[in-house]
């Protein structure tokens, strides 16, 4: 095997990427050329099936230019809180800690964890406390962050998060079995990122 392993290495550093980036994809759906011939020869009077791509409308074009305004669309699994929304900026409380996403940031997707998501337009700022979610950030300045359940801040009560905290820190501390200790976990996690929200 050890033998072998210098003619791997050696036709790896050869070998070249083949799959285009995101960002070097056109906009607009095209076909596939070879499928669409090979699909003309296997069953000539059919028309070739469409990937879901061929459905969806198409995406804006990169910019040459950074643009001056962030644009937001926020969804919940209910409602959409932001919808084309143009912005200075979002704080995102990504998995990997607070991610502030401007104009003209590099396509990243990333995952939320509870915690506040601040939404910047010039000197206002709206806060809101997510639960959990993702975010995808687009090259061309889009951004949509999904989220399972979110609150404007100043609508949390809290007297209420602080007995959340007190009695799923109680479920934790007298949990017999896995789930039990899981669901308390979660409860704990969730009412601990919402006091620091509050009180930070």
């Amino acid at each position: 095997m050890f033998r072998h392993g210098s003619r791997f290495l050696s036709k790896a550093s050869t070998m070249r990427w083949r799959r285009p980036f995101a960002t070097d994809l056109s906009a607009e759906y095209v076909a596939d050329s070879k499928f669409v011939e090979a699909w003309s020869k296997t069953i000539p009077n059919v028309e070739p099936p469409k990937t879901p791509s061929a459905f969806m409308a198409p995406r804006p074009a990169t910019p040459s230019s950074i643009p001056s305004k962030l644009t937001v669309n926020f969804v919940l699994p209910y409602s959409s809180e932001l919808s084309g929304k143009e912005v200075d900026m979002v704080i995102i409380p990504a998995t990997t800690g607070q991610m502030g996403v401007l104009p003209g940031h590099v396509a990243t997707i990333a995952e939320l964890k509870p915690g506040v998501l601040s939404v910047h337009e010039g000197n206002d700022v709206n806060k809101y406390f997510v639960s959990g979610g993702f975010a995808f950030v687009h090259a061309n300045s889009f951004a949509d962050i999904i989220a399972i359940e979110a609150v404007p801040l100043d609508r949390i009560d809290p007297n209420l998060v602080q007995k959340g905290l007190t009695e799923f820190t109680q479920k934790l501390s007298t949990a017999s079995t896995d789930v039990e200790k899981a669901e308390a976990q979660i409860g704990v996690d969730v009412h601990s990122a919402l006091n620091a929200a509050l009180t930070g």
